[in-house]
C-alpha cells in the first residue's frame, strides 16, 4: 500500500475511532508511518485528507447495501439481507458516526458525503419497498419514503443503543424489530 493509501485508510480508522475533532495530523501519521512532508505531499491539510477518507467510507457503505439490493431473492430477503449483513455493532457505522461530530457537520465538503450517502440509502431503500408493495409482497399501506427513512434509523439507532448497552445483541433486536415491522401484512394476507 502507497503513502497516499495508508494516509487514507489512518484518517478512515481514526475518524471512526475518534471522529474529526479527535483526529489530528499528528495522530495520521503515526497511524499510517507516514511523515508530515509526506502528509502534505498528498493533501492540502487535516480537511483534504478527512474529506478523502469520508468519501471513500461512504462509497464502501454504498457498495456494500447495494449488493444486498441487487441480490438475490424477494424485495424482503434483500431488506432483510441488508439489515442483517455482519456489523460491529459496538463500533459504529462510520459514516453515522460523523453525523454526531459537530466540526464534521458544520463542514459543507466534509458533510456534503455523508449526506449523499443517507440520501441514496434512503432513495435505494424506498425504490425496494415500493417494488415491494407493487408485487404485493409488502402491506400496501407502507410508504415507501418514509418506510425507508425508519428503516435507516433503525439502523443507526440501533448501533446507538448497543454501543450504550456494551451489546451487539442490541443491535440485531433493533433491526430485527424493524424487519418485523416492515413484514406486517394485513389479515387476509396471511
Amino acid at each position: 500500500m502507497d503513502t497516499r493509501e495508508r494516509l487514507i485508510e489512518s484518517t478512515r480508522e481514526l475518524l471512526w475511532e475518534r471522529g474529526y475533532v479527535g483526529t489530528s495530523p499528528k495522530a495520521i501519521q503515526q497511524r499510517s508511518g507516514a511523515g508530515q512532508g509526506s502528509m502534505y505531499h498528498h493533501f492540502h491539510g487535516k480537511p483534504d485528507l478527512a474529506l478523502a477518507a469520508i468519501t471513500r467510507s461512504a462509497g464502501e457503505l454504498r457498495e456494500r447495501a447495494r449488493t444486498a439490493f441487487e441480490g438475490p431473492g424477494t424485495v424482503a430477503e434483500r431488506i432483510a439481507a441488508y439489515l442483517r449483513r455482519e456489523r460491529d455493532a459496538l463500533k459504529g457505522c462510520p459514516v453515522g458516526r460523523l453525523t454526531q461530530d459537530p466540526d464534521a457537520m458544520a463542514d459543507p465538503e466534509l458533510r456534503r458525503p455523508i449526506e449523499e450517502t443517507f440520501a441514496w440509502l434512503t432513495g435505494a431503500l424506498a425504490g425496494l419497498i415500493a417494488q415491494g408493495r407493487a408485487d404485493g409482497e409488502l402491506h400496501p399501506a407502507l410508504d415507501p419514503a418514509a418506510t425507508a427513512a425508519a428503516l435507516v434509523a433503525a439502523v443507526q439507532g440501533g448501533y446507538v443503543l448497543a454501543r450504550a448497552a456494551g451489546s451487539p445483541d442490541v443491535y440485531a433486536q433493533a433491526v430485527e424489530g424493524a424487519l418485523a415491522l416492515v413484514l406486517l401484512q394485513p389479515k387476509e394476507n396471511r
